[in-house]
């Protein structure tokens, strides 16, 4: 089966008048459709540079980054939703407005995607709040928001980045599981970036661990749980949930160790 994103042999450098800075060396992995993959690594080795490459903000100094098997920039037909650290949610909108406001940009607000809109509104429960300002709602729920804003434009892929740091640690707990369900329902492709390994192994499909700078990938670990109805909060009082938590540990320090 042809992955839905792939990214081969990627290497980036940074470059400024004061040097270069290298970002990624080598990287290769793929995601396949459906697939949630988890990528962690320490503060500061290039996950937020691997998301930028894939959504073509920038370009690999060598390597590729490949979408259904084609070079990403190539798909007129392969739209990416990026869901960043904070919800970008404007005051001056309200929580209808702030939903549609991709769609207006893209002149799409036709009837099918407005009628669209409002049925993942309903769905998830922001229907009701539609009329009122982001100030208004809670961390959570303008979080799911700006995931339903990012959904409404119907994206094949959905890259995350940290979305969930600015939050309390229960909020958090709960808006993960509360992402999880809904792109998981919309069978969507999704790569989430965090620095959480509980939070990673509770999400993810897979979970890539990064090295420090130039980032390589150290280890692809499949996750598993045998859990009917498997959530993020479900499966962390299961007994292979620490196991996968110490493997991800092992794999970072024992790496940070080598490189010291």
């Amino acid at each position: 089966m042809q992955p839905l994103l792939e990214c081969r042999n990627v290497t980036y450098s940074y470059h400024t008048p004061d040097g270069e800075t290298h970002a990624l060396s080598d990287v290769s992995f793929s995601v396949n459709d459906g697939e949630f993959a988890v990528i962690v690594g320490p503060s500061g080795c290039g996950k937020s540079t691997l998301l930028s490459l894939i959504c073509n903000l920038i370009r690999p100094e060598s390597g590729s980054v490949l979408l259904n098997g084609r070079p990403v920039g190539q798909h007129a037909d392969f739209h990416i939703g990026y869901m960043p650290q904070k919800d970008q949610l404007f005051e001056w909108r309200n929580i209808y407005g702030n939903i549609t406001l991709g769609l207006e940009i893209q002149r799409k607000l036709t009837e099918e995607n407005m009628a669209f809109a409002r049925e993942l509104m309903e769905e998830y429960g922001l229907w009701e709040f539609r009329h009122v300002k982001p100030s208004q709602l809670s961390g959570g729920m303008r979080q799911r928001a700006a995931l339903i804003r990012t959904l409404v434009l119907r994206p094949s892929l959905l890259l995350l980045d940290e979305p969930f740091s600015a939050l309390d640690y229960q909020t958090r707990l709960n808006v993960a599981d509360d992402i999880y369900h809904i792109i998981k329902k919309e069978h969507k492709t999704a790569v989430l970036v965090t620095h959480d390994l509980a939070e990673a192994v509770s999400m993810a499909d897979k979970v890539l661990v990064l090295s420090s700078r130039p980032a390589r990938i150290l280890v692809q670990m499949p996750i598993t749980f045998d859990v009917a109805g498997r959530t993020p909060l479900t499966v962390r009082n299961e007994p292979q949930f620490q196991d996968y938590f110490n493997q991800i540990w092992k794999e970072l320090n024992a790496y940070d160790g080598k490189s010291k």
